[in-house]
């Protein structure tokens, strides 16, 4: 099976526009776009009040990772294989796991900080899922 939306036409941009209104109609309260030094999107931050305070998120979009995924893949031809589709690709890919992660709360399943806990960051920009493996994850194992 080839990698999900591979053959995506819609531009970063556009999906950008779109998870910037699923994340404000979840009340998010700032959503900042981050690219790299070739105008290619990297990440993109939000903040959102909680019944703790505000909590800031920050998710990223490996598109180096997606562009490998597709050189790899035998099933996608040779004209998709380009960083501008990985990049597209790979926010759709984004774009889809948020609706998906949204839907969640919206059904009352988990709360908005439980589904994106790993990309929550602590005060110095780093994010939970950064530090528990920056730690080994050892506050997770469970070795005797």
């Amino acid at each position: 099976m080839a990698i999900l939306n591979y053959t995506t036409r819609i531009s970063t941009e556009k999906t950008a526009a779109e998870i910037q209104r699923k994340l404000a109609l979840a009340k998010a309260q700032a959503v900042l776009s981050e690219y790299d030094d070739d105008a290619v999107m990297i990440s993109m931050s939000f903040r959102i009040m909680t019944p703790h305070g505000i909590v800031f998120f920050r998710l990223p979009a490996n598109t180096q990772g997606v562009f490998r995924a597709l050189k790899a893949d035998n099933k996608v031809p040779k004209r998709l294989k380009t960083n501008e589709q990985a990049a597209r690709v790979a926010w759709r890919i984004l774009k889809d796991w948020i609706e998906a992660q949204l839907a969640i709360v919206d059904a009352e399943m988990a709360e908005l900080t439980e589904v994106f806990l790993p990309y929550a960051q602590d005060q110095n920009g780093q994010t939970v899922y950064q530090s528990l493996e920056k730690g080994g994850f050892k506050s997770l194992t469970h070795e005797e």
